[in-house]
């Protein structure tokens, strides 16, 4: 048996640069709001609002998708590689519609809506009620091929 890479594929699902601007943006805002009470209430509004919605962006956005050890982990979620099946790369509209009318309620989703790319990969594993995977990624080739050198390294 071959020895399995230590992390062959990983990828942390950050959020936009946008987001940033948005939580000054929200600093901003509780700022103006204190205004009437003073240049501290109206300082601490700027640094707490920027500090709590930068903290807010950055843990929505600090999720990683790793193929390590002979699993897929994604999020909170580990599956073996053995238990997943065929793997499919959707494209901006294509993971649109897997994200809305053509989605199973059964289905592990790791979406995030700023990601326009995903991989849909199936769950072949008759214990587990999960029909397939739906993950938001910026590189679906590649997390592809990661799933699929570690099933043939355990195999």
């Amino acid at each position: 048996m071959e020895q399995l890479s230590a992390t062959p594929y990983e990828e942390r699902l950050t959020a936009p640069k946008t987001w940033w601007g948005i939580s000054l943006l929200v600093g901003i805002g509780l700022a103006l709001t204190l205004l009437p009470f003073g240049t501290l209430p109206l300082l601490g509004g700027l640094v707490g609002g920027t500090a709590v919605a930068a903290v807010a962006g950055s843990s929505y956005g600090s999720v990683r998708i790793r193929v390590v050890g002979g699993a897929l982990v994604a999020g909170e979620a580990k599956i073996p590689v053995t238990a997943l099946g065929e793997a499919h790369v959707l494209d901006r509209e294509e993971a649109a519609a897997w994200r809305t009318h053509k989605a199973d309620v059964r289905a592990f989703m790791l979406l995030r809506a700023y990601i326009p790319t995903a991989v849909r990969i199936e769950v072949t594993d008759p214990e587990d009620p999960t029909p397939y995977l739906y993950l938001s990624t910026r590189h679906p080739e590649e997390l592809i091929e990661a799933v699929r050198g570690a099933r043939a390294a355990v195999a």
